[in-house]
């Protein structure tokens, strides 16, 4: 039996989704109790791509799966530049030595303007819960599930740690989730039916059956989101994709997913679907929070900080019932 918050993600919703207003992030926030998951949503258009409609208040997003991320329109005045994230003093002042090494290596311009944003939102958010300044939060590896080496997913350091955090991003968007417990997020774009075809055999044998019981339509989609559950819970038990895709079963019974796990979709928006994974028993509704879409820079970060009583977390995407990630953490 499907309990109330699984039957809440049950209905499909379309597409274009309604994006909550930007909220800037409170100068400090409290750690979620219990078993309660904090998202952060933020939108980060590629470098050289004109503002679209998901950067004003009450907007949707409609770009599809086959939008580029690094886009560029040519003879358009509204065509942001393509300045290079790493160029500006405060970035490398935030962000710690394998970060700037990470984001050096990224030879796309939008990867690496997605990586930093992400990096940097990350750090401030940190920085909130932990109340510290963002260059202050100091990120650490835990020991690796399989062979014990220090190269597991990232975290905060302490025994136990004051909380958990997870980031994924993939196409210019990135999720980030904080709780107090082990917790696992994942987004990933829509992929065509190439990538499907490809990537199926490495799922589990009943996954499979379930995708080729779709008309073929709806198998991209629904690949997507199955794909975002496994990796969202691959980072939570702390394996990744070091751990085989066929190992565990996440489809759409929820009764036969991994013992002692909460695994939650959420809202699909702009081509992308993702999920959340938490150790325990899941928020009938977890609360997705938009970061400001400008929120890219450190100054930006750090100088938007206001009390956390003035602003309530907006929501609205994780009323709605219900690629590719590059990011461990």
């Amino acid at each position: 039996m499907r309990t109330r918050a699984e039957e809440r993600w049950a209905v499909p919703v379309p597409d274009a989704v309604p994006v909550p207003d930007a909220v800037p992030v409170p100068e400090t926030l409290p750690v979620p109790d219990g078993r309660r998951v904090d998202l952060w949503l933020l939108r980060c258009p590629g470098p050289g791509t004109p503002p679209g409609p998901h950067e004003r208040p009450d907007s949707h997003v409609r770009a599809g799966p086959h939008v580029r991320s690094d886009t560029r329109v040519r003879h358009d005045p509204d065509v942001r530049p393509a300045p290079d994230p790493l160029a500006d003093p405060g970035v490398l002042d935030v962000l710690d030595a394998a970060e700037r090494k990470r984001a050096a290596s990224l030879r796309r311009p939008a990867d690496r303007a997605l990586y930093v944003a992400s990096h940097l939102a990350l750090r401030t958010l940190l920085g909130a819960y932990l109340r510290v300044p963002a260059r202050e939060v100091v990120l650490v590896r835990e020991p690796c599930p399989g062979c014990g080496g220090p190269h597991g997913r990232p975290a905060v350091p302490g025994a136990p740690p004051p909380l958990h955090f997870s980031l994924s991003h993939s196409h210019g968007l990135a999720l980030i989730g904080v709780a107090a417990v082990p917790v696992g997020v994942d987004v990933q774009r829509v992929p065509g039916p190439g990538t499907v075809d490809a990537c199926a055999p490495s799922l589990h044998p009943a996954e499979r059956a379930e995708l080729e019981r779709l008309p073929p339509g709806a198998r991209p989609g629904a690949f997507a989101q199955l794909w975002a559950r496994k990796e969202a819970y691959l980072k939570g038990i702390g394996t990744g994709l070091s751990r085989p895709a066929s190992a565990d079963y996440l489809g759409a019974d929820t009764r036969s997913r991994p013992h002692g796990w909460t695994v939650t979709d959420l809202p699909r928006a702009d081509g992308h679907t993702a999920a959340v994974a938490v150790l325990g028993t899941a928020p009938p509704a977890p609360a997705v929070r938009r970061l400001p879409v400008r929120l890219t820079s450190p100054h930006r970060l750090t100088t938007m900080h206001q009390a956390a009583n003035d602003h309530e977390p907006t929501d609205q995407l994780a009323r709605q019932p219900e690629g590719t990630h590059e990011e461990t953490a």
